[in-house]
């Protein structure tokens, strides 16, 4: 089924029609933004949610692993939800809710409302069964040297698997990123969608669970900014992308981005 299916390409098509050329186990990683709650206009394209999660769960290879950025509009004063509808039926079709991650928004533009700054989005981690690759991005510790004496209590023994233990360890010089990864907005080379990835959040989640030669596919990919981090950084990618003018562009950055690489 995917013989018709070319690595490092855009496909100018819906998502669901690329996913038919897929044979079953075939991707690797996912990461993608959802036009959630119509707030991006496509031209009169209607996202089938249903429909695309249950071909996402069909050609993800086990181990594989989806980061899915969604957030949720706000109408008549209740946020919609969205996020969080979209998240259940992901695990009422078999994938796992792995991790709820957070997009915090360094530069967020203000909104106005009666309200605090809306300055996140969630990023769901959906595996299918356990991730098959973690390559965790560490950061410094603050506390790197600091000795610790971790001796428990006779009344809090019970806490620590019920032995006492007499034992001093050492902060090691860097731990796992937290969960909240935060990124400016508007730091991409200028594209014309209206609502770009970070660069630097791409790279972060396709380090972190994917490995050279992986397959890396975005069926909403908007600018291209998931190829070409994936194009730069050693692994195969595949888009979809219902409009024809993104595609073009997209193919341009990735075109440029290679050729900067070389130089």
């Amino acid at each position: 089924m995917s013989d018709n299916l070319l690595f490092d390409k855009i496909y100018a098509e819906d998502c669901l029609v690329t996913m038919g050329k897929m044979a079953e186990n075939y991707i690797d990683l996912v990461i993608t933004s959802p036009p959630y709650d119509d707030l991006r206009k496509y031209g009169g394209y209607v996202f089938k949610f249903e429909p695309i999660a249950n071909e996402l769960y069909r050609v993800m290879k086990q181990g594989g692993v989806i980061i899915w950025v969604v957030a949720d509009s706000t109408r008549n004063g209740t946020e919609s939800g969205t996020s969080f509808k979209q998240a259940l039926y992901f695990k009422q079709i078999g994938f796992n809710l792995y991790d709820t991650m957070i997009y915090q928004k360094s530069n967020p533009v203000p909104l106005s409302h009666r309200r605090y700054e809306q300055s996140f989005e969630y990023m769901f981690v959906f595996s299918k069964g356990k991730p098959k690759t973690f390559n965790p991005i560490r950061i410094p510790c603050k506390s790197v040297g600091t000795k610790k004496n971790r001796a428990v209590s006779k009344a809090n023994e019970e806490t620590y698997s019920g032995r006492r233990r007499d034992e001093i360890t050492v902060v090691n010089s860097t731990k796992i990123h937290s969960n909240i990864f935060t990124y400016g907005v508007g730091n991409n080379d200028k594209t014309k969608h209206n609502a770009p990835f970070p660069e630097q959040l791409v790279y972060d989640q396709l380090i972190s669970w994917s490995n050279p030669c992986d397959i890396i596919y975005d069926p909403f990919m908007g600018s291209g900014t998931t190829a070409k981090v994936a194009a730069l950084n050693q692994r195969h990618y595949i888009g979809s992308e219902v409009n024809e003018q993104y595609c073009i562009e997209a193919e341009r950055r990735i075109e440029s981005a290679l050729q900067k690489q070389k130089a």
